[in-house]
């Protein structure tokens, strides 16, 4: 019986001459060209496409394998793992090797901002990841693909395991390079030594000049295979018209080696064998330690999606991968088995640590209903979930994306820095210029090793790591303590901050509301009362909304209106039901009853029952006012609540200022009444504060709070301690600090150096030491952000 094409479909005429291993099974292909196609798709990574097609693809064309493996990013089944769509626009977070300075990921951004489609694109340096939105009506993700190929770069979607895997590979290229340098500089430093010292000073010409052949030997390795690095990143600029921190690197590395290899070949003049062999080992050092340094800054994030298990145990006992589960999949979660999806609990009851999270060390108690998250630990009961929400969809994925997004937005004082990188190295191409020319009107002997000096000595490397690598550590920070940031001017504006306005249900409170207590006034049932409230609380999801939610619902109630700030109105049978505040429920707006913590629910304007409140005030609320009050900050309560109530708790916290009973128009406008000098910061959670949360200097959402909110605000507070702002303001101050030291030291150093050089007084090889070192500091420095006590020790600072 004839077989069918596992890639195309059509039928297989040559047996099983073509086959490829995919999902671990030899599969039969019916010609070269499937079989090349299916192989590139494994080699990328793609499998999931053979997972998530409908239909067999087109028979393949025999056309470049990368045009091949690019255009199947273009496949929607493909895309469903990591492209997010959202109101006509694609993004997508890339991972990009070859990325090493400022310059690259500007040179990235300058070419594809200038592609038709394409909507926003940010590179990170130190993660090597970017992030890239665009119209996919107008461009294709296979074309901007390859415009990133065309200038150098290997681009593709994010995956942590095969972005480890490149890291991995890159840096066994680097140890290659590096053994071969290191291996030269001490065959080539041993002849350089002896001649320096005159050790053969009454030798032959004849031999002097044989040592000089037998460096040029070692070094010519160095500066064809080690130094490749630095020429590919170098090519990459120029051919872009910009200049990059490689560039005056390869030029004094070609300049001294053709100028030695000249004066081998005449017999006259000096030679630079050992500074090439020693300034490209150093070099190769200094990226090596570098880039290890950068992989633990960017490796957090990266590690969150580790924790998403590979595979997913269904409800009928088959186990398939937990990328390719689906919305309505019902998982089955063992004791000690993380989740493998964001869901909810359909049968069962356990605890879940989700430290990772929030950073709340204590498991938290789940039932019936409750949400559960990828990655978080199931720790002691066996429970069926409803997947609500794919891979690229879940919380997970969102926190990861929005820590690369922080990391991208720069403090004014890094984008300044980054603009002098850019254009500093043309000022080094002039001042070594005419460092040259002045040398060779004074010692022409000397001229040529001074003008290598220069070059490399000033080289701006650890300027440009000054920013992004403090960034990235702080941000992983950040999401240790449980603190979700989405802006980032965050490091800025929270040290600045001296008013903090917050709002109190769900805020201040728990939200975790419940009914205490049914007065009913009219001939309906308690029941019955408590049915229609459900019924029309659905509609909303305020913490007020869910204390409804528990009970059964009436049937038949239609037109629901959310009347934010006020409550909800709705039809049965003809009648108009309303439930909220007292004055909008009986539709009077002179109507204020005592009734701090009641709403009401009227029909056709005739109260028909009132429920009491009670809202639990957060343990870690009053520790907050207290610190926000040794600090001299302010604190405004701002809420839609009562008067009455919101004074009780206000007092009880002992906050300086209570702002009851506004609507969300009426809140903005408290915000804007304002002095200038007061820069504030807005904690809230509901529908309700999104205005004044996007309206705020800085704004903080709660975790638990609804998506508008967090879509509004610049962090967002995954757990429930609110003294962790008075961390991340410590945090703030600190990363601040620690950008500072860098540039200081970025500057000060070239500052220092460039008329040492200039002056003949720092030799080559000292000169590339001295660089790479700096970089070397500027990196570990910002390393300080990302120790295991950083947290521990900025609680105990004032």
């Amino acid at each position: 019986m004839t077989k069918d094409c596992y890639h195309c479909g059509e039928p297989v005429l040559t047996g099983d001459s073509y086959q490829v291993e995919i999902l671990g099974i030899k599969q039969i292909m019916c010609c070269p060209g499937c079989q090349a196609v299916a192989t590139t798709i494994v080699a990328s990574g793609l499998t999931s496409y053979y997972e998530y097609r409908t239909e067999p693809a087109e028979k393949a064309n025999l056309v470049p394998q990368e045009l091949q493996s690019l255009s199947l990013y273009d496949n929607e089944d493909v895309q469903q793992e990591f492209v997010r769509h959202e109101n006509g626009i694609d993004e997508v977070v890339l991972s990009v090797d070859g990325v090493s300075c400022a310059a690259c990921a500007w040179l990235i951004e300058k070419q594809l901002s200038s592609q038709i489609g394409v909507s926003r694109i940010q590179v990170n340096t130190t993660t090597h990841r970017a992030t890239l939105r665009w119209d996919p009506t107008k461009t294709k993700l296979s074309d901007l693909l390859a415009k990133i190929h065309a200038l150098g770069y290997k681009a593709a979607p994010f995956e942590a395991d095969n972005q480890e895997a490149q890291y991995h590979h890159t840096m066994k290229q680097y140890l290659y390079r590096l053994g071969v340098a290191g291996l030269a500089t001490m065959q080539v430093m041993m002849l350089a030594v002896a001649m320096y010292f005159e050790v053969f000073g009454d030798m032959d010409e004849t031999f002097r000049n044989y040592f000089r052949w037998v460096s040029l030997i070692f070094a010519t390795p160095v500066l064809l295979y080690s130094a490749m690095p630095f020429y590919v990143n170098a090519w990459r600029n120029l051919k872009a018209r910009t200049l990059g921190m490689d560039v005056p690197v390869s030029i004094a590395l070609l300049f001294a080696y053709f100028a030695s290899l000249y004066a081998t070949v005449t017999e006259k003049g000096e030679v630079f064998f050992e500074s090439i062999a020693m300034f490209t080992f150093f070099l190769l050092i200094g990226r090596f330690l570098e880039m290890r340094a950068r992989r633990t800054a960017a490796a957090a994030s990266a590690n969150l999606l580790k924790l998403v298990p590979k595979l997913a145990l269904l409800q009928s006992g088959e186990q398939i991968p937990a990328k390719s589960l689906k919305l309505g999949h019902i998982v089955r979660v063992l004791p000690g088995e993380p989740y493998p999806a964001d869901g909810t609990i359909v049968s069962g009851v356990t605890t879940v640590d989700e430290a990772m999270l929030t950073g709340e060390s204590l498991p938290q108690s789940k039932h019936l209903g409750d949400v559960v998250f990828a990655g978080t630990m199931n720790i002691d009961g066996n429970v069926d979930v409803e997947v609500t929400a794919e891979k690229k969809d879940s919380l997970i994925a969102h926190i990861v994306q929005l820590q690369d997004e922080a990391q991208l937005a720069k403090p004014r004082l890094a984008e300044i820095a980054d603009i002098v990188a850019r254009y500093f190295v043309a000022v080094i191409l002039i001042i070594s210029a005419s460092t040259w020319w002045y040398w060779q009107g004074h010692r022409p002997d000397d001229a040529f090793w001074i003008m290598l000096s220069v070059l490399v000595a000033t080289c701006p490397c650890a300027l440009s790591l000054a920013t992004p690598t403090a960034l990235t550590c702080s941000t992983s920070t950040f999401g240790k303590l449980g603190i979700l940031l989405r802006r980032g001017h965050v490091f800025e504006t929270l040290t600045k901050i001296n008013r903090v306005v917050i709002d109190k249900t769900g805020t201040l409170t728990e939200g975790n509301i419940s009914i205490s207590e049914t007065d009913v006034f009219s001939d309906v049932t308690k029941d019955t009362a408590l049915s229609i409230a459900s019924a029309l609380e659905s509609y909303a999801n305020h913490p007020i909304a869910v204390a409804f939610h528990r009970y059964p619902q009436a049937e038949g109630v239609t037109d629901v209106e959310n009347v934010i700030g006020e409550g909800l109105k709705g039809y049965l049978d003809g009648q108009e039901w309303r439930i909220g505040k007292p004055a909008f429920a009986l539709n009077a707006p002179e109507v204020a009853l005592n009734s701090p913590s009641q709403v009401w629910l009227s029909c056709d304007g005739q109260p028909i029952a009132s429920f009491k409140l009670v809202d639990p005030v957060r343990a870690s609320s009053k520790a907050l006012i207290e610190q926000f009050h040794n600090a001299g900050i302010r604190v405004t309560m701002l809420t839609g609540d009562n008067v009455q109530t919101a004074t009780t708790v206000a007092n009880a916290l002992g906050i300086d200022e209570v702002v009851a009973d506004v609507s969300p128009q009426g809140k903005l406008e408290y915000l804007q009444s304002l002095p200038n000098n007061q820069i504030t910061m807005m904690i809230g959670d509901g529908v309700n504060d999104a205005p004044v949360l996007a309206g705020a200097h800085l704004s903080v959402a709660m975790g638990g709070g609804t998506d508008v909110a967090k879509a509004s605000a610049d962090m967002v507070l995954l757990g429930d301690d609110l003294t962790k702002l008075l961390d991340a303001r410590k945090l703030a101050a600190f990363t601040q600090k620690i950008i500072r030291q860098n540039l200081a030291w970025a500057l000060g150093y070239n500052v220092v150096i460039l008329p040492l050089a200039m002056a003949g007084f720092v030799a080559p090889y000292v000169a590339v030491a001295g660089m790479s070192a700096s970089s070397v500091i500027v990196v570990t420095n910002s390393l300080r952000l990302f120790k295991k006590d950083i947290i521990e020790k900025l609680k105990d600072a004032p």
